[in-house]
């Protein structure tokens, strides 16, 4: 079984997109169709940067989906197989929604722009803060966590993989955290450079607004399951993906268990769309028995091809 798996924020690099649009007309055709709905030259900014406006959040996001989209379209040109399944980490989950056929690209190229805007308005600059944890447990972190909350907000945001979760919550939280976690033996315990504390309770002020704009949206069936960030179980219909998107702002991304489910329903086979080879690295360190492909370049699609003997 295959299940095909798409990258959130933190992929994206300018020239992304490039070589498949220059390559492939109906990669070329997606980057076409989402500078349509964004109404800008979102394909000139990936293709070309710069990269401090790729890296605006409201930027980032349809950016990173459109060009995962983009490679999809390349591969399903080449006879690519339908998977099994699709999941998304965070942002992925859009495009995992266009490649199950749930979500239209213009409405999810639209809506994440909005989504990106949003996140970035709902906290202060500065007032929030996340850091990645490394080498100690869920359990660990959950408790040293609820210790250094102190009335604020701190918790587990990202649980990537058995050796890496991300928290998120109020600054000042989120440093007694660090130094909690460090004398509780943590390997690495570092603030991320980020704009936003993503994926926690300070996230409500943009839920809410993302859902006012989600439930105008025509969500289908999904003709392939999805695993959700939210649940980390497959799920088809379009009102309860819906709602996965909308509680998915405020909480956290079981990458770990989304991926835990996907060996135990028999996937043996996850190739990454799109930017970067984050998600290829975090299935590894979940399960170094499965293979784990990633196509962000017509090379790279020509190497998946033959690992997955089309």
């Amino acid at each position: 079984m295959i299940a095909y798996i798409f990258p959130g924020q933190g992929s994206q690099a300018p020239g992304m997109g490039k070589d498949l649009a220059d390559k492939f007309a109906a990669a070329r055709q997606v980057f076409e169709e989402a500078d349509e709905a964004v109404g800008f030259a979102l394909s000139e900014l990936c293709f070309n940067g710069p990269a401090e406006q790729l890296q605006l959040t409201e930027n980032t996001q349809p950016a990173i989906l459109t060009t995962s989209i983009a490679v999809l379209r390349a591969m399903e040109s080449e006879g690519f197989p339908r998977p099994d399944f699709v999941a998304g980490h965070s942002l992925g989950e859009y495009s995992a929604l266009v490649a199950a056929g749930s979500l239209s690209l213009s409405d999810a190229v639209t809506t994440v722009r909005a989504r990106g805007r949003y996140m970035q308005e709902a906290v202060p600059v500065g007032t929030g803060a996340m850091a990645a944890i490394l080498g100690v447990s869920l359990e660990t972190i959950e408790a040293a966590c609820a210790e250094a909350a102190q009335g604020e907000v701190c918790g587990a945001a990202n649980i990537n993989s058995p050796s890496q979760i991300v928290i998120a919550g109020d600054a000042a939280a989120i440093d007694r955290a660090i130094e909690l976690l460090k004398e509780r033996g943590a390997k690495r315990a570092i603030k991320l450079n980020v704009s936003a504390p993503f994926h926690c309770a300070l996230m409500k002020p943009a839920q809410d607004r993302l859902e006012s704009d989600l439930r105008s949206v025509d969500m289908k069936e999904a003709i392939v399951p999805v695993v959700t960030n939210v649940d980390a179980k497959a799920e088809q219909n379009g009102s309860k993906l819906r709602d996965s998107l909308v509680h998915q702002v405020s909480q956290p991304v079981r990458w770990l268990q989304s991926v835990e489910f996907l060996i135990n329903q028999g996937v043996q086979t996850f190739i990454e769309i799109g930017p970067g080879k984050v998600l290829s690295g975090l299935v590894r360190q979940i399960n170094r028995d499965v293979r784990c492909v990633n196509v962000e370049d017509a090379a790279n699609l020509q190497a998946a091809r033959a690992a997955i003997s089309i």
